[in-house]
């Protein structure tokens, strides 16, 4: 289950950019799953762990992926850790569904993201109430952000 919390929360892996650099992983790029997040979000192709095919830029390092991709990145591979996942666009809001379908984890939102309009299940930590769809998201959330 994806877990959230709203608003400034000290514990939180704040700049995430910086993070990805100094922690991922080569064979992160290469797993399947990412491989999808990369292709949806960056529309761009992983060739091999370095080399990412972007439309926009050409051959980049995984260190020139978006922001959101590498949070989401990171939230996928380091469960016992809460980021900043602010840094992702709502394009990024399904994946962080998906990562969360089968293993829990928890990210620190200051905004309020865009999970669609298809039922949901997110636990919001700053009250431990648990939420089905936008519209009790936003009413929870209101409070934080």
């Amino acid at each position: 289950m994806l877990n959230v919390f709203f608003g400034n929360m000290p514990e939180a892996i704040f700049n995430t950019t910086v993070y990805f650099k100094n922690d991922y992983e080569d064979e992160w790029i290469t797993d399947p799953f990412v491989k999808q997040m990369i292709r949806d979000i960056d529309h761009s192709e992983v060739i091999d762990s370095g080399i990412i095919d972007s439309p926009v830029l050409g051959k980049i390092p995984p260190l020139n992926l978006s922001g959101g991709v590498k949070t989401l990145i990171l939230v996928k591979f380091e469960p016992e850790k809460i980021f900043n996942a602010s840094t992702c666009g709502d394009n990024c809001a399904r994946w962080l569904l998906k990562i969360a379908e089968n293993e829990d984890r928890t990210v620190n939102l200051r905004h309020i993201m865009d999970f669609g309009n298809e039922p949901f299940v997110i636990k919001i930590r700053n009250t431990g109430e648990t939420v089905h769809n936008r519209r009790e998201l936003i009413d929870t959330a209101i409070n934080y952000v």
